[in-house]
């Protein structure tokens, strides 16, 4: 699996108009599950993002994570990360999960994050989203498992 992690201080989307999921300080999880992943990749990369050390401690270095700072998460699909631009100026997105497998690795990966006792807000999956967020930082990190 891949995903953009963002530092926020504030992150929500919305679908036809209307706010569906907004979260306070925390993390905006970008996520796209690929080919051939797995629930141990979904179950793997929720483990880690958590016990990441990119908040701010009193010494304002970044040593403290999501974990640490009772934030939340904006988990949000985005098959796009699955983009090869290798070939001309029109990505290919082939290298991404099948939607029926992406749905369940999404979802799967969103209950292990709330499983670490982290509150989860999504987005809803295949619907054309609008993604607003705050960006703290900028502090923005890419995982790939």
């Amino acid at each position: 699996m891949r995903a953009v992690i963002q530092r926020v201080r504030s992150a929500s989307v919305t679908v036809d108009r209307r706010v569906i999921a907004e979260i306070g300080p925390g993390l905006l999880i970008l996520v796209c599950a690929m080919q051939g992943d797995d629930d141990n990749a979904a179950r793997k990369l929720a483990v880690r993002i958590p016990k990441l050390r990119i908040f701010g401690d009193d010494a304002g270095k970044m040593n403290r994570s999501l974990l640490d700072t009772g934030g939340s998460a904006l988990v949000v699909s985005q098959f796009t990360l699955a983009a090869d631009t290798s070939r001309g100026n029109r990505p290919g997105f082939s290298a991404a999960a099948p939607p029926r497998d992406g749905e369940r690795l999404y979802q799967l990966f969103a209950r292990e994050l709330t499983a670490q006792g982290i509150t989860v807000e999504t987005g809803e999956f295949g619907a054309d989203m609008a993604v607003a967020l705050v960006n703290d930082g900028p502090v923005t990190i890419w995982m790939e498992n």
